[in-house]
């Protein structure tokens, strides 16, 4: 058998491996290569460390540097191309008193089928992705259940119900029939918990759990998993590169870049006196709500581009926000509602009106970036879609103030000409939202193309001024989307977004997808790009420190209705609806004396607004208005409140 096709080193007896007492994992100098073109490329290079038990260890680090391999390996679930070349993975199963080297044991005989799942679990960074969509809840829990605990089918389902229980599960009676499609983002993170604990496991090992979650159900999540740390005495290994999660989470942080350890220690040691550049540099790279006025994200990735603002560009802001801005984009009284029919007996159905945004006013104004926080499910896309002419709204309008006149684009579908151009928009995936069989050349120029703007020549120039633009080599533009990073092809989406010299900018969680580094890099370009062209943004987020970076004025968003809106500077230092509380509360801080508040989430008011305290209530026929608190700060209350009613 060929060494690519092995995942682990031929076994051979040899006496028991001894482990500290306390250690349940013990990772000795540890090497795992990939195969690529008969050639081993080493992606781990010997990394050693612990994990006691009952700690929470964390790998930090970004994309590349070998964090999920790692964990891949202490699951036994590496791909085929992978192989451990070096190195020791001790598991001492306490349960047995046996001391087992990992990387000696076939990933796929017995004895490694009973320690997965059974002694050693894993929840992955996508809960979608990771739940079949043909099996419901409660058969993908008791699965694991069945393979390594000898109960009847109705014991295991009673414990699965258990378990759901443990996990926050409204209703676990009814919730094990369901399928993931019926279940929220965090309801199937909550799913997968369940399903990697149901056998009671010595160690966890979670992947980026939180990543694709909204801020206040990824604190749950972390609570969640805490809470359960200490029911069930288990050991967590939390691989991320989120250091606001590590700061809430770990007891132990092993820093890697490109499969070697940087800095490790405990989580005091790392987080008040880190020593190596590329850990100083990743705390610098996270944005917070105390930054200074004109202080920039630092990016260890790539100091070029952190350079402060050069002065003219400070000096035109300041000269700029002193002119009153005029608005380039009003919406009002917007509102969406979708229609979903049920069929019945004989062909009668029945129709159910889903509203998804529901009576929303604001306008951007020119030059300025307009941040719209909001979870998932309170209407920002679809808001997004009608600006952009992919949805019609059902009622309201969509005004665009040009040199040449008002425009409707609400009333106006043509979908031709001149507006077009003058709105563009950059999505959330910087993969899926580029053509894989197009260079980077014919992606840029693709919207040059349609509109028929130019010859080849032509746009040949404004590729290159474009690529140069977001910073990456004009000597790129004849590779394929798969062969850049995540960050590179959210730059190559930005210059297509920029190739008919737009006026507004819709960015739709441009840096969600990217790692910390990456994303102040991004963060950085647009904010130099808004200077240097004179662009207006649209910030779309749910991350709240992300939008307090970039924004001028921010709109938060819940369940369809603005519920509140303010300059940035004004809306953090004086937040005043309940749900924008409960974000800015459940926003994980990269420092320890700022420990995770989940008491404004714990009885899972904050997103209900049927649960949220007076004068915020508002229920189906509740009549609202907004109440002017200067400063052009409003937040939306019952019809005849005052000031006086608001909380302290």
């Amino acid at each position: 058998m060929a060494a690519g096709n092995l995942t682990r080193r031929p076994s051979r007896k040899r006496a028991p491996p001894a482990v500290p007492k306390d250690n349940l994992v013990t990772v000795r100098n540890l090497r795992i290569a990939f195969q690529e073109h008969d050639q081993d490329v080493e992606v781990v290079k010997g990394v050693s460390f612990r994990i006691e038990a009952g700690s929470t260890v964390a790998l930090v680090g970004e994309s590349g540097a070998g964090k999920s391999v790692i964990g891949q390996s202490i699951m036994g679930i590496l791909p085929k191309i992978a192989r451990v070349t070096a190195g020791e993975i001790l598991f001492a199963d306490a349960k047995t008193g046996e001391v087992t080297d990992l990387a000696q044991v076939d990933q796929d005989s017995k004895q490694y089928q009973q320690i997965r799942g059974g002694r050693i679990s894993v929840i992955f960074q996508e809960p979608m992705t990771s739940l079949s969509a043909y099996h419901t809840i409660g058969d993908q829990i008791s699965e694991a259940l069945f393979l390594h605990r000898d109960v009847t089918h109705s014991e295991g389902m009673d414990l699965v119900v258990e378990m759901l229980t443990l996990c926050g599960f409204p209703d676990p009676s009814k919730a094990v029939k369901r399928y993931p499609f019926e279940l929220s983002g965090g309801l199937r993170q909550r799913a997968m918990i369940a399903m990697a604990l149901v056998c009671r496991p010595a160690l966890l090992i979670a992947d980026e759990p939180t990543t694709a979650l909204d801020v206040s159900v990824q604190a749950q999540i972390l609570k969640l998993i805490k809470d359960l740390q200490a029911k069930l005495g288990m050991a967590v290994l939390i691989i991320t590169h989120d250091l606001g999660v590590v700061a809430n989470m770990a007891d132990e942080v092993i820093v890697l870049f490109h499969g070697k350890i940087m800095e490790s220690g405990t989580i005091n040691d790392i987080y008040t006196k880190p020593k190596h550049a590329y850990l100083k540099g990743l705390f610098g790279a996270v944005p917070h709500f105390d930054m200074k006025p004109g202080e920039r994200l630092i990016s260890p990735a790539d100091l070029t581009l952190v350079s402060p603002m050069p002065e003219d560009n400070a000096a035109k802001e300041k000269e700029e926000a002193k002119r009153p801005a005029r608005a380039l984009l009003e919406v009002r009284n917007l509102t969406k509602e979708f229609v979903a029919r049920k069929g019945g007996f004989f062909g009668a159905s029945t129709e159910n009106k889903v509203v998804a945004v529901d009576d929303v006013s604001f306008e951007i104004r020119e030059h300025e970036c307009l941040g719209l926080v909001g979870e998932s499910g309170c209407g920002k896309t679809t808001l997004s879609k009608m600006i952009m002419r992919a949805l019609a709204p059902t009622s309201g309008e969509i005004l665009v103030h040009r040199k040449s006149g008002t425009v409707d684009l609400a009333r106006n579908r043509d979908h031709g000409g001149e507006l077009n151009q003058a709105i563009q928009m950059v999505f959330q995936d910087p993969f899926g939202s580029l053509n894989p069989r197009m260079t980077v050349f014919d992606i840029i120029r693709e919207p040059l193309v349609i509109h028929r703007i130019g010859d080849r020549a032509d746009h040949a120039v404004k590729v290159q001024e474009l690529m140069r633009l977001v910073r990456l080599d004009p000597r790129f533009l004849t590779r394929y989307p798969h062969s850049f990073s995540g960050g590179q092809r959210q730059r190559i989406g930005l210059a297509r977004s920029l190739a008919l010299d737009p006026e507004l900018l819709i960015l739709d969680e441009p840096v969600s997808a990217l790692d910390v580094s990456i994303q102040a890099q991004i963060l950085n370009l647009l904010k130099d790009m808004q200077s240097e062209l004179g662009l207006t943004y649209l910030f779309i987020s749910h991350n709240l420190a992300v939008v307090d970076y970039v924004a001028d004025r921010i709109i938060v968003m819940c369940q369809g209705r603005i519920v509140e809106s303010a300059p940035r500077e004004v809306l953090f230092r004086n937040p005043v609806h309940h749900y924008t509380r409960a974000l800015i509360s459940a926003v994980p801080y990269a420092e320890l004396d700022r420990p995770l508040d989940l008491s404004a989430l714990q009885a899972g008011d904050g997103t209900a607004p049927s649960a949220w305290p007076p004068p915020f209530t508002f229920a189906p026929g509740q009549k609202m208005e907004f109440l002017d608190l200067g400063e052009e700060h409003k937040v939306l209350v019952a019809v005849g409140a005052t000031k006086k009613d608001l909380p302290k």
